[in-house]
C-alpha cells in the first residue's frame, strides 16, 4: 500500500518469520504461530515510518496481528505490545492513529475494531493520564498487563537479593533449609503442573486454559523459525510432595514469568518464593538482562481482588513500570459498542468473583 502521507510511508504484508527480531516474544513470529494453534490468524505486516532509521532502531518494522471471531460474520484484530517505537518518539499517538487507519484498509471488513497494546513506558509518576487520540477508546478490559515489575539481570545475584524485601529473602532460604527442591522438567510433568494450575484456579478465581495450551509452549520444537524461545518448567518438590510450579520463557534479553501455580498443602514451606529466585539465577546465566514477573495491579490497593499479587511481586525488589494498556480503533461502531458492553460487564463479574 502507497500514498501514506505524515508519519507512515507505506504498509504492507509480510512474511511471520519477519517479526522474529521484535524486541518482545509477544511480537515474535513465534507467538503469531503459537496463537495460531489456538483460535487465532496470525498475520504480519511491515511498517515504514517517516521517521529517521539510526543505530538502535530501524523506520522499516514489522509487526504481529492476532485476527480472531467475536460471533459469525465479526472479528477482532489485536495487536499486543505493538508497534515498537523509539523510546524518545513525541509523536507515538499520532503514528499508531495513522497505522490504524491504514491497517483498516487492508483488513477484512468483517473486522468490528482493532486493538492495540502499546509496547512504551508510560510516566510513572502519573500513568493514568495517558490518553490516544480520538476515535481510539480505552478498552474495557486489558489483554496484556499494563503493569509489571521487572528486575535488573545485568546485577550480580547479590544485588539482586539485597533489593529484595528482607521478608523475601527469608523465605527464599527458609524453603531451601527446609528441604523444598526445585527442579526443572519438561513436558513429562506438564500434567502434574496442570493439575497444580485446577488447584490454584478453584483457590483463586481465575480462568486458565486447556492442558495442550501449556504443553504446546513447554515443548515448542513445532516452531522451526529463528526467534524460538526457551520455554522452561520449575516445580518445588518436598518429600512426595509437589507444592508449586512456575514457566518461564527466556528470549534474547528478556525473561518473562508466563505462568505460576501452588498448591494448598505444606504452604508454609515459601516453595514459590525459592521458585522465582531459582528462575531468576538461571535467567542471568542464560545471558537475560531483565526479568519480568508479567502482570501486578496498577497499585497497591487493599480493595483490589489482586492485592496479594501485588504485594508478591514487588517484593522482589524490581522497578514497577506502567503502560498504557490496551486501547481499541473502531471499525465498525455499532458491533464495537455491544461488544464493548459485553466485555465491561464480563470484567465486572470477575472482578466480583474474586472479591468473594
Amino acid at each position: 500500500m502507497s500514498g501514506e502521507t505524515g508519519i507512515i510511508k507505506s504498509l504492507q504484508k509480510a512474511d511471520i518469520s519477519n517479526c522474529d527480531d521484535a524486541g518482545s516474544f509477544l511480537q515474535s513470529g513465534f507467538w503469531g504461530i503459537f496463537k495460531a494453534r489456538f483460535g487465532w490468524e496470525a498475520l504480519a505486516f511491515k511498517v515504514f515510518w517517516n521517521i529517521e532509521s539510526r543505530a538502535d532502531w530501524s523506520n522499516e518494522q514489522p509487526f504481529l496481528l492476532l485476527r480472531r471471531s467475536l460471533a459469525p460474520g465479526f472479528s477482532l484484530a489485536y495487536i499486543p505490545w505493538g508497534p515498537e517505537l523509539p523510546l524518545d518518539f513525541h509523536d507515538k499517538g499520532k503514528a499508531i492513529l495513522q497505522l490504524a487507519f491504514s491497517l483498516a484498509k487492508l483488513l477484512p471488513k468483517d473486522t468490528a475494531f482493532i486493538r492495540f497494546d502499546p509496547p512504551w513506558i508510560v510516566n510513572d509518576d502519573d500513568p493514568y493520564t495517558f490518553s490516544m487520540p480520538s476515535p481510539f477508546i480505552r478498552s474495557a478490559s486489558d489483554i496484556q498487563p499494563p503493569d509489571t515489575v521487572i528486575v535488573d539481570l545485568s546485577l550480580s545475584m547479590e544485588s539482586i537479593k539485597e533489593q529484595m524485601k528482607s521478608k523475601w529473602r527469608y523465605n527464599a532460604n527458609l524453603a531451601l533449609k527446609r528441604g523444598v527442591k526445585i527442579r526443572r522438567y519438561g513436558r513429562e510433568k506438564i500434567h502434574i503442573f496442570y493439575k497444580l494450575l485446577k488447584e490454584t484456579a478453584v483457590r483463586d478465581g481465575i480462568n486458565i486454559h486447556s492442558e495442550s495450551y501449556y504443553e504446546t509452549i513447554l515443548d515448542n520444537s513445532w516452531y522451526s523459525g529463528e526467534g524460538r524461545p526457551d520455554v522452561r518448567l520449575y516445580l518445588a518438590e518436598h518429600e512426595n510432595d509437589i507444592l508449586a510450579g512456575i514457566m518461564t520463557l527466556f528470549r534474547g534479553g528478556e525473561a518473562v514469568y508466563l505462568y505460576g501455580a501452588s498448591s494448598n498443602v505444606k504452604r508454609n514451606l515459601m516453595a514459590t518464593y525459592a521458585l522465582q529466585l531459582a528462575a531468576m539465577e538461571d535467567a542471568k546465566l542464560a545471558g537475560c538482562l531483565e526479568y519480568d514477573l508479567f502482570g501486578i495491579p496498577p497499585n497497591e490497593d487493599s480493595t483490589h481482588p489482586m492485592t496479594g499479587l501485588y504485594q508478591f511481586k514487588t517484593g522482589f525488589g524490581g522497578r514497577i513500570i506502567h503502560r498504557p494498556g490496551s486501547w481499541d480503533f473502531p471499525c465498525r461502531p455499532i458491533i464495537y459498542r455491544v461488544f464493548r458492553v459485553a466485555e465491561a460487564l464480563r470484567k465486572t463479574l470477575w472482578n466480583l468473583r474474586k472479591k468473594r
